[in-house]
């Protein structure tokens, strides 16, 4: 029997032990999403203490239930740090962090270090599938070396595909099940095997015609709402010398009911894609003799915000003949987008960083952010959320609205903040105590 016969089968009648490499934002939901359909799961990661908790059935993801973890272990699920039961399974979904250097350019020692790992373990009827986002060119340069060191070749031992992952933490209207799931593969066998493992666990499979087409439609989706994003943050800052409220210029442009979408301005970008995915493209694309000004130029754009938001903390406080230092500043929300427990590279973190450079005494609530570290190195300090009341506002001499979680109480914080600095857009009308950043 062939690749083509043996794996899409195997995957079609959930008779497959699917692993999913790395148990973040994105593993972690792919492995309860299989379990939930039937397959055996093996669930692995390095650190010995998530392993830990999800086989205690404790959940460290506030989306995810812990019971959700029970079910999938009712139905068994392993969450393991031990490698060699790679060899148990059908699939590797490697879900590992691609990040950047501190050049800003792109870091695949984690793939690289997983796949190392794997590779004393490759079989033949083994599908791999990276779901990490990166470069176009990446599964063929970096993953199909090691595969064909064990003398293994997709297409006819092996399949090699890349499915870049598509979650979008905080929206509840899509689930890992519902999101379309773009699948390419490195041979038409290769492409028929990733297509019958991925039918099974999501509603729609969306098959390209290639690796590389599949990790350039992840840059694009990203890429395109950086740059989106970038020219709505320059509208705001042009605004801003105008006297103009862009939020309110957004309403008004979004009731034209074709060729406007909006989008709208915050004090940076954060999560893990969106503000790192664009450098992924615009290094590989030097490799080609391409500049990709655009690109860059929106990446410039929003890496400026959170500067913007910590200028216009100092303004609101000089219009109060206040300085930044010694003065007594709230922050609201630290997660980089509304209704999440994600910090990775929150723009908050950046403007907390600026203020306290300045002397300013920091405090933060967030309901979803316990506690968390402000700077890096030994220089890093500990904070912990403060319940939000009448008392913590009216004690400060500013309040930064950085992240518009739903469970603030926005009444409260526009009356009882002495002067207020709203980078989202959350109040309307003039005020002399309120500042748009």
């Amino acid at each position: 029997m062939t690749l083509s016969t043996v794996l899409p089968e195997k995957f079609r009648k959930k008779e497959a032990v699917i692993g999913v490499i790395g148990l973040g934002y994105v593993g972690l939901p792919l492995s309860l999403r299989f379990s939930q359909v039937g397959y055996k799961v093996i669930g692995f990661d390095k650190d010995p203490e998530k392993v830990r908790r999800l086989q205690a059935a404790q959940s460290y993801i506030e989306r995810i239930g812990s019971d959700q973890i029970s079910a999938a272990l009712a139905a068994g699920f392993e969450p393991v740090s031990e490698f060699s039961r790679a060899a148990d399974c059908d699939a590797w979904l490697i879900c590992v962090p691609t990040p950047l250097t501190k050049q800003r350019e792109p870091d695949l020692s984690l793939v690289q270090a997983a796949m190392r790992q794997l590779q004393p373990y490759l079989h033949k009827n083994l599908l791999i599938s990276l779901e990490s986002t990166t470069w176009p060119g990446t599964t063929e340069e970096e993953i199909y070396p090691l595969v064909s060191e064990g003398g293994l070749e997709p297409g006819t031992d092996l399949a090699l595909v890349y499915s870049p992952e598509r979650e979008d933490p905080g929206n509840d209207h899509f689930s890992t099940g519902t999101i379309p799931k773009v699948v390419g593969g490195m041979t038409p066998a290769c492409l028929e095997a990733g297509v019958a493992l991925y039918q099974g666990a999501v509603d729609q499979v969306v098959p390209v015609s290639s690796l590389r087409t599949a990790e350039m439609t992840k840059l694009l989706e990203n890429i395109h709402r950086s740059v989106n994003i970038g020219l709505v943050n320059e509208m705001k800052l042009v605004a801003d010398k105008m006297g103009i409220d862009i939020h309110e210029v957004i309403r008004a442009a979004s009731t034209k009911p074709f060729g406007f979408t909006p989008y709208y301005p915050g004090p940076g970008l954060g999560g893990h894609c969106i503000p790192v995915d664009p450098f992924y493209l615009t290094w590989k694309a030097r490799e080609y003799g391409v500049h990709t000004r655009f690109i860059e130029l929106a990446g410039e754009v929003n890496q400026s915000m959170p500067a913007f938001v910590a200028d216009k903390v100092v303004e609101a406080l000089n219009s109060v003949s206040k300085s930044v230092k010694g003065s007594r500043i709230l922050l609201l929300g630290l997660a980089y987008k509304k209704n999440i427990d994600d910090l990775r590279e929150s723009p908050a973190l950046i403007v907390a960083e600026k203020l306290l450079n300045s002397g300013a005494l920091l405090s933060y609530t967030d309901p979803h952010i316990p506690f968390a570290r402000i700077k890096e190195g030994p220089s890093a300090v500990r904070y912990e959320s403060t319940p939000l009341d009448k008392n913590l506002l009216t004690s400060s001499d500013c309040v930064v609205l950085i992240t518009d979680h739903d469970r603030f109480d926005y009444d409260l914080i526009r009356n009882y903040s002495p002067l207020l600095v709203d980078t989202r857009g959350v109040w309307q009308g003039q005020d002399a105590h309120l500042f748009r950043a």
